[in-house]
């Protein structure tokens, strides 16, 4: 492997989480985060739940921790010596491309640029790069050390050996590299996932049934672990919230600002999913844990 040093650029719920990942499986992690003590402490939150679930003992977690070596606010200086770097910031066009142009101006000619965009794909974030040829996305599911895909997508100015290196780089933090080889909205997982999780917001928004209906209906039919609102619970509120957005800026379907109202005014209450103790469910201890949950 070529890379060595890795800078994460955004600590938000996956953001956090994937600095993490790479730290973890030994390489050296720099975070850039508008707030250091939110990034410190999303990142320090990991620690039940990569204890539950790989079972790691407090050395191990702690290894991982000393691999994050600089969390700053910072560009420059997190990617001074960058060999790749990974963008998680909020699905805001106008917020990447000013992101882009000044990474452009700080990172030396040697840096990969990955996205993990949700909502856009790679033809519409390279021309915002000074290197084509060097840019493409990785996208990761929330949970990334249990739901353990990277989606790589570039774009036809991608360079193969570049795409191989980010391949072979996800197999290094114990990714499975699903290599998608044209540009597709959603990558392989949201294109199958986006459609139920939005016609489940589109019942919700228009007072066809609440969301723990919802979910039940959907678990039960289909025998599914997980119903569209605890999924979304999962993944945080502000990702779809954005999303809705992009798609009302795109479409004018009044349905999309609706759902987007709705989620806006979830988000402003502070109930933004697991993250924040409640979103349509409350945690720690969600309705759905209980045993009776799907015979009511």
């Amino acid at each position: 492997m070529s890379f060595k040093n890795i800078t994460v650029a955004g600590a938000g719920v996956l953001g956090s989480q994937i600095a993490y990942q790479i730290a973890l499986n030994g390489f050296n992690v720099t975070v850039y985060n508008h707030h250091i003590d939110t990034a410190e402490k999303r990142i320090n939150a990991l620690k039940a739940d990569y204890q539950r679930d790989l079972n790691l003992t407090d050395q191990e977690f702690q290894a991982g921790l000393d691999n994050i070596t600089t969390i700053t606010t910072d560009l420059k200086e997190a990617v001074k010596d960058a060999d790749y770097v990974i963008e998680a910031l909020p699905e805001s066009l106008e917020l990447k491309e000013k992101f882009y142009a000044e990474l452009s101006q700080a990172a030396p000619a040697k840096t990969i640029f990955a996205s993990n965009s949700s909502s856009f794909i790679p033809s519409q974030l390279v021309k915002f790069v000074d290197r084509p040829a060097k840019f493409l996305h990785m996208h990761f599911a929330n949970k990334i050390w249990r739901f353990n895909v990277a989606e790589i997508m570039g774009t036809e100015q991608t360079a193969p050996a570049v795409y191989q290196e980010v391949v072979d780089f996800a197999r290094e933090i114990k990714m499975v590299p699903i290599e998608v080889h044209k540009e597709q909205h959603g990558y392989v997982l949201n294109a199958v996932l986006m459609p139920l999780l939005a016609s489940a917001m589109q019942l919700w928004a228009n007072n066809v049934s609440d969301p723990q209906t919802i979910d039940k209906d959907w678990m039960i039919s289909t025998n599914s672990p997980m119903g569209p609102f605890m999924i979304l619970d999962m993944v945080g509120l502000r990702t779809p919230y954005q999303m809705e957005l992009n798609a009302y800026q795109t479409t004018k379907d009044e349905i999309h600002q609706t759902i987007a109202q709705k989620l806006k005014a979830m988000i402003d209450a502070g109930h933004v999913g697991q993250e924040s103790g409640q979103g349509f469910y409350h945690y720690p201890n969600p309705e759905f844990e209980d045993p009776d949950f799907l015979k009511k």
